[in-house]
C-alpha cells in the first residue's frame, strides 16, 4: 500500500471519489445518536455469532511509501483506538470489547483482554500510561483501568441521570489524573491519579464530572478526541459533529475554541509536541495541524489518505509511525457488509 498527502483544498474532491461504503457512512452520518446506539443494540451479536467473511486471516503488506497493514486476530474487532508505548500496540474493538496487543513492529494483534471480561462489551478510546491502560467503554457507559499485566485495577461507571452516553475517549495530564470525554453528555469525568495508580483490587466506583462543555448538538456526537496541551495546564478537546476543536483550562475551567478551520468527524488525537493528529473517521484521512503558542490557533500541514482506509476512528504514534484504525465502522453501526474479511490498522511513515 501507498498513502499520499493531500492538499487541503482537495480534501472535498477526494472524499467524493471514496468508495461506496464510505458513501454511505457520509451520507448516514447526520443521523442522530439516539437512533445510533439503538442500532448499536440491534447489531452488536454474541461473541459466538457467525460473522460474514469469518476470522480475520493474518498478513500484513506493504507498499512503496513503507505503508504496511497490521491485522487483529478476531473476526469481530471493528478497531476503533489504537495506542503504543515502546513495549506494545494496543487495539480496542468497538464491536465486543477485546483489547488486542502485540509488539511494535508486529505484522498481527492478538486477543489480549477478552470480549466481555469485567462487563467490557465495547472498547472505544484506548490509552496507556506507565504500566496502565485505560479502555473508555462507549455506549456501555463505562471506563476500565487495568495494569499493562492485565488486572482489573478499577472499573468506572457514568453517573445515573438518565442521559444518554457515550463515553469516548481519555488523556493523561502532566500529574497522572485522566480526563475522559462522554460524546453525548457536555462534561469531562476525570479519574485521580492516585486512583489509576492504586492496587489492582477490581473496584467499582462512579465517574465524577470535573467540566462542563459548550456547544453540544443534542443528539449528535459532540467532544470526542482528547489530549493535553503543550504547556500541560489545558487539554484539547475535538468535537466530531461539528469539528471544532477547543481548549479547556484544568486551573480555571474555562473552555475556548481554538482558531482554525473545523474538522467535521474529527475523532481520534495524538498530539507530538505542536503537531496534533487527527484521525477523521467519515472523511477517512488523518490531519496534520500545528498548534501555536498558548494553543489558542492551529494551522493545518497536511491532510493524509491511504488506499483501502475504511473509517479511520483511532490514531497513534509508535516508533517514527504513524499508526490509523480501520475501523469499519459503517459496518458495525449499520449492518454493512464487510469492506474486508480482515480487520486492520494502517502503518504509515511519520513524515
Amino acid at each position: 500500500m501507498s498513502s499520499r498527502t493531500v492538499p487541503p483544498h482537495t480534501a472535498s474532491t477526494r472524499a467524493a471519489s471514496a468508495r461506496t461504503t464510505v458513501r454511505v457512512m457520509g451520507r448516514r452520518a447526520l443521523v442522530t445518536l439516539t437512533a445510533t446506539s439503538a442500532a448499536l443494540t440491534a447489531f452488536t451479536l454474541p461473541a459466538t455469532a457467525a460473522t460474514p467473511g469469518g476470522p480475520a486471516p493474518a498478513h500484513a503488506s506493504q507498499g512503496g511509501n513503507g505503508d504496511q497493514a497490521i491485522t487483529l486476530d478476531g473476526s469481530r474487532a471493528f478497531p476503533e483506538s489504537v495506542a503504543a508505548d515502546r513495549h506494545f500496540v494496543y487495539a480496542s474493538s468497538i464491536g465486543d470489547g477485546t483489547v488486542y496487543r502485540g509488539r511494535p513492529g508486529a505484522t498481527t494483534l492478538e486477543p489480549f483482554l477478552p470480549a466481555g471480561q469485567d462487563g467490557r462489551t465495547q472498547a472505544a478510546g484506548i490509552k496507556i500510561t506507565g504500566n496502565r491502560l485505560l479502555v473508555a467503554g462507549a455506549f456501555s457507559g463505562r471506563f476500565f483501568v487495568y495494569s499493562t499485566s492485565g488486572r482489573l485495577v478499577a472499573a468506572y461507571t457514568v453517573p445515573e441521570t438518565g442521559e444518554q452516553t457515550l463515553v469516548n475517549d481519555a488523556a493523561v495530564a502532566p500529574n497522572g489524573d485522566v480526563y475522559i470525554t462522554d460524546s453525548l453528555r457536555a462534561v469531562v469525568y476525570r479519574i485521580p491519579a492516585a486512583e489509576v495508580d492504586g492496587p489492582a483490587t477490581g473496584a467499582h466506583r462512579t465517574l465524577r464530572v470535573a467540566y462542563h462543555l459548550p456547544d453540544y448538538v443534542a443528539g449528535q456526537s459532540n467532544g470526542n478526541g482528547i489530549t493535553t496541551a503543550p504547556d500541560g495546564t489545558s487539554l484539547i478537546i475535538g468535537y466530531w459533529y461539528s469539528g471544532a476543536l477547543y481548549r479547556l483550562d484544568l486551573t480555571t475551567g474555562g473552555v475556548r475554541m481554538i482558531d482554525a478551520p473545523p474538522l467535521p468527524s474529527a475523532d481520534g488525537i495524538v498530539r507530538q509536541g505542536n503537531t496534533l493528529y487527527v484521525a477523521r473517521s467519515v472523511n477517512n484521512e488523518v490531519t496534520e495541524l500545528r498548534l501555536s503558542a498558548g494553543s489558542t490557533r492551529a494551522v493545518v500541514v497536511s491532510e493524509r489518505t491511504f488506499p483501502g482506509a475504511d473509517t479511520t476512528t483511532g490514531v497513534a504514534v509508535s516508533g517514527g509511525r504513524l499508526l490509523v484504525t480501520n475501523s469499519q465502522m459503517d459496518t458495525y453501526l449499520y449492518g454493512e457488509p464487510l469492506t474486508s474479511p480482515a480487520f486492520t490498522i494502517e502503518s504509515l511513515p511519520l513524515r
